[in-house]
């Protein structure tokens, strides 16, 4: 498994990675980096190797995007998902995803593609994430919930049943979210209320 980004989100992929007692770790970065415990750090080359796959290990959903856009069609994406958590067997999880320690997903829940469900967060049943979302340690999303393309969900928030939040949208650390969120929103707070919606 081949991770882009070798920075502190980074660490946490080899982890996961080495729980799922991953054979072979190689690390890229565009920058100069130091290596990353005893897995050194070397510039992006051709992706050439037919069994090897690689995830975008980039916490910015924005950047995260670009990178995976950029790299098209050329490479194949793997996922990977910490020994620790649970994943339901009737869930699905798109390649590019990462799913870290003490995580819950429960069934018919549909992840995206290139999302991170971070430490110890839960998704219940029946929820949708778009691609390129990032659900924050410790956060919570009941059931039904669908969360639009690129939307972060900050650690500790609380999302009630059936809501519908935007791309695009920052829902801050403990938010407890009770009504729907529009694209673009970032929004505080219990309840939680739209402060400000980014122009497009």
């Amino acid at each position: 498994m081949i991770l882009y980004g070798a920075s502190g989100h980074g660490k946490v992929i080899v982890d996961i990675l080495e729980s799922m007692q991953e054979p072979r770790i190689e690390i890229w970065d565009d920058a100069d980096r130091e290596p990353i415990w005893e897995y050194p750090v070397s510039k992006p080359r051709p992706f050439a190797g037919i069994n090897d796959k690689l995830i975008i290990s980039i916490g910015v959903n924005a950047t995260r995007k670009k990178v995976a856009d950029r790299l098209g069609d050329s490479i194949d994406f793997g996922t990977a998902i910490h020994s620790t958590a649970y994943v339901s067997r009737r869930s699905t999880v798109d390649v590019g995803t990462v799913v870290m320690a003490g995580v819950t997903i429960n069934p018919d829940a549909c992840i995206g593609k290139h999302c991170i469900i971070n430490t110890s967060s839960s998704i219940d049943h029946d929820c949708v994430l778009e691609d390129y979302v990032h659900i924050s340690p410790n956060a919570t999303l009941s059931g039904d919930v669908t969360v639009g393309e690129g939307t972060h969900i900050g650690s500790g928030a609380s999302v009630i049943q059936g809501i519908r939040i935007g791309k695009w949208c920052n829902i801050g650390a403990g938010a407890v979210v009770i009504s729907d969120i529009p694209d673009y929103a970032t929004a505080v707070g219990n309840p939680a209320r739209v402060i400000k919606i980014k122009a497009q």
